[in-house]
Order: structure tokens, then sequence, then C-alpha cells
């Protein structure tokens, strides 16, 4: 829970204390035109799951504002139980990185699920007045912890240095008023 005094540093919390699973079996309404799970509905998913999680860990309002990176590995199927786990991985003062893993497994049969997607993004923390807030610190326990707030500071600083280098060409290179 935030802090009610300005300045007062918030408690730190392990990355599964918000750690958060969704699942749902796929149906007809789900497909594209080749018959799978339309991309688009397992990026909501993955959404959903992720936005659970960090608002869990922020204690309130988070709002998706980056997604990294969205891989997608296998197809799922209709009929497909579909479950996607998040923990957030990195946190910075109102910010933080989720990571989430989706598995399928077929809903009438007894065999180890298939990784699906993984995919990372990124939430801010905001007020009643959609203002960024504090998040509290992460506490990274388990080694597998700390690798994934190493390799999130990795994506962190690609996106900074992406951000900055568009808008140094930017700069660079204005656009032509003429639409060019």
């Amino acid at each position: 829970m935030p802090s009610d005094t300005p300045g007062t540093p918030l408690p730190g919390k392990p990355n599964s204390a918000a750690a958060t699973t969704l699942s749902q079996i796929m149906t007809g309404s789900d497909t594209n035109l080749y018959g799978t799970v339309h991309g688009g509905v397992i990026m909501k998913f993955v959404d959903d799951v992720a936005a659970a999680c960090a608002g869990r860990h922020s204690g309130g309002t988070a709002l998706t504002v980056f997604m990294d990176e969205m891989l997608f590995l296998v197809p799922v199927k209709v009929g497909d139980l579909v479950h996607a786990s998040a923990q957030v991985n990195w946190t910075g003062r109102t910010s933080m990185e989720v990571g989430v893993r989706v598995v399928a497994e077929r809903w009438n049969e007894s065999v180890p699920a298939t990784h699906v997607a993984s995919a990372y993004l990124v939430f801010v923390a905001v007020d009643a007045e959609n203002r960024p807030r504090p998040v509290p610190p992460l506490t990274p326990v388990t080694p597998d912890d700390r690798r994934r707030w190493a390799e999130a500071e990795i994506r962190r600083q690609h996106r900074l240095a992406r951000r900055e280098a568009i808008r140094q060409h930017r700069t660079d290179n204005p656009r032509n008023p003429n639409g060019g």
C-alpha cells in the first residue's frame, strides 16, 4: 500500500508478491482467417494479466505505456486452455516492467502445456488524477529474480537509446512540410 507521507520510502516487495495468472479457454470467436487464435486476442490477454500484476504490485491503477516485446512461438488452437502468468521484473520510481509467459494445453487432454508466447510490458502507476505516482521497489530474492532484473535493465537501456536515436534523427532530418 502506498505511503501516505510524501517522501517516505515505500517498502520493497519480492517478485512473487504480485505474481498473477489468468486462464481462458479459446473459442471460435477468438479465431483468425487461418483457423487459429488471433494474435490480437493473445495480446489483449497478455495486457490484462500484466495490468493486474502491475496494479497489485503498485497498489492501484497502473497504465500500459509500452509493449517492449511480444514473441509468438506456437499457434494457439480453438479449445486450448491458455494460461498467462505475469510478474514484475523491474521497478523504477513510477514505472515497472512486467514479464508474461503464455502456455496452452488441450482442454480435454492431460499432456504438458506448450509455451506459446512471451511478452514484456512497461506500466506507469498513476493516482486519481492520472499523474505518475511512486511504486514500491522490487526486491529480487532468487537467482531467477536477479536475472530478470538484469535483463529488464538491458531492455530499458535499449528503449532509452532507441528513443534518443529517433529524437536525434528527427532533429537532424526535419520533416518535409510538403509531406515527404
